[in-house]
């Protein structure tokens, strides 16, 4: 299938691993043009040296204004059709072991910068009458994880705030929605696996081992595969498609509309 996203251009953001490098190369793949946004901007020019015609890299945290300034400069420079909102989670932890500072923290991480981009980049997309918006989060939003507690609050308040912006922009013919991964083999399952495996007093590899025997499918997923459903609900064909959140989870989630 030709997803018709050459010559269209992205903002991704957490390129520099896990699923948005994934999404990033499959864009580019794809023949899109993308802005590459993370803090390692080695990491970057390292990773997207072979698409450097179709690439422009921002270095900076997310949770500073003056990267998402920059991210919104590079929105005006030309035409855009769309954003990844994707990032690292917060420390594990159940609700007791957590304090103030934590959940802070934790706004500022998950949540705040997200809807901070979000509202400065709708407007240019309903502006010019087309969009995708992509908020990247975690099966957590559908059954919350016992030792997530602040993944699972915000991540819940990410969704809401995207449902609701999704009804206002979509006469405009933008669409919003939020991908909702479960259990993927990607750098951030680690501190999860880790968070487990203390918790049960078993060894890494058994976490493991026991966290892929809770997925229906024995696997964990891989990032490409979440990559490539990412892309096609940021191309045309998605337009029918707004205000979801879709899980990738491998059959994990229990609930009748998981």
């Amino acid at each position: 299938m030709d997803l018709e996203l050459t010559d269209q251009r992205f903002i991704v953001c957490g390129a520099s691993s896990g699923f948005g490098l994934a999404i990033a190369k499959q864009l580019l793949i794809e023949g899109a043009h993308v802005v590459v946004v993370a803090r390692r901007g080695d990491k970057l020019r390292d990773t997207f040296n072979h698409f450097a015609d179709q690439t422009e890299i921002i270095e900076g945290s997310l949770l500073y204004s003056d990267t998402l300034d920059k991210i919104e400069t590079a929105a005006g420079k030309e035409e855009f059709h769309g954003i990844v909102l994707n990032a690292g989670g917060p420390p594990t932890g159940t609700p007791l072991q957590t304090d103030m500072n934590d959940w802070d923290a934790a706004w500022q991480l998950v949540m705040r910068w997200k809807v901070d981009l979000a509202l400065r980049l709708a407007p240019r997309l309903v502006e010019k009458e087309y969009g995708r918006m992509l908020f990247v989060e975690s099966k957590s939003v559908k059954q919350p994880l016992p030792a997530l507690t602040l993944s699972n609050a915000f991540r819940a308040g990410v969704v809401g705030f995207a449902k609701t912006l999704s009804a206002e922009v979509a006469p405009g013919g933008v669409t919003v929605n939020v991908l909702a991964p479960g259990a993927h083999d990607t750098p951030a399952i680690e501190r999860v696996i880790k968070n487990n495996s203390g918790q049960e007093g078993i060894s890494y590899d058994e976490a493991r081992e026991q966290m892929e025997a809770g997925i229906p499918v024995r696997r964990m997923g891989t990032a490409e595969e979440i990559a490539s459903l990412a892309a096609w609900l940021l191309s045309p064909h998605s337009g029918y498609i707004t205000g979801q959140t879709i899980s990738h989870d491998g059959g994990a989630i229990a609930g009748l509309f998981g």
